[in-house]
């Protein structure tokens, strides 16, 4: 999977309240691997100028990968119909809703995001949900709740405007060429933190999304 600049996040069983689609057995989840960024920074969607390079690619890359090992490919974009993903998430035993709302992944924290999914129609062994501890429920200062520079998350709730409005401002900045700073302050995954440039890519990702 490497070689497409893709990793996986974690994988299940099917049962009927994962809501998948018929024939289906196992899933596993897909993100960017280690090198992932720089595999799409590459690509000839990140350089042809077009909406939505991401998705571009990771439905190339996705497909692809999915003809090579015998699969089904889903994605989180493209609908609706949309697949239930955050289902799919919590069924792999590694992810969960964060303090902030956010998904958390038990090794990369804050930092992932779903590129896609294989369906398999056998019920693979190497597939089997792994138990592990949500990181937010032993984490007694939870410093994401409090280092948003407008309190975005201070009152349980992400407050999307505040998060927009700032980062569409020069106050903004270091937010939009670094990345959230609620998920840099958790402890959780640092060491899959963006460099500038795929920090910048996504949040100028998400502020065009928000105020187009």
């Amino acid at each position: 999977m490497r070689e497409h600049g893709l990793a996986s996040l974690g994988g299940f069983h099917v049962q009927p309240e994962h809501k998948a689609p018929e024939g289906i057995r196992s899933i596993m989840m897909l993100g960017l691997s280690e090198d992932g960024w720089e595999v799409f920074a590459a690509s000839a969607e990140a350089r042809d100028g077009a909406p939505d390079p991401m998705d571009r690619w990771s439905l190339r890359v996705v497909t692809q990968l999915a003809q090579e090992v015998g699969a089904t490919p889903f994605f989180p974009f493209g609908g609706p119909p949309y697949q239930p993903f955050l289902r799919w998430a919590a069924a792999t035993g590694q992810i969960w809703p964060s303090a902030v709302g956010m998904s958390i992944h038990a090794e990369r924290g804050l930092w992932m995001s779903f590129r896609g999914a294989l369906g398999f129609a056998e019920t693979r062994d190497d597939l089997r949900a792994v138990t592990a501890a949500r990181p937010c429920d032993t984490c007694e200062d939870k410093p994401c709740l409090s280092a948003c520079p407008v309190d975005a998350f201070a009152g349980g709730v992400y407050d999307v405007p505040a998060c927009v409005a700032h980062i569409a401002t020069p106050d903004g900045a270091d937010c939009l060429g670094q990345g959230c700073k609620a998920r840099h302050a958790c402890p959780i995954g640092r060491a899959w933190s963006p460099a500038p440039p795929q920090a910048n890519f996504h949040m100028g990702a998400y502020l065009r999304a928000r105020t187009s």
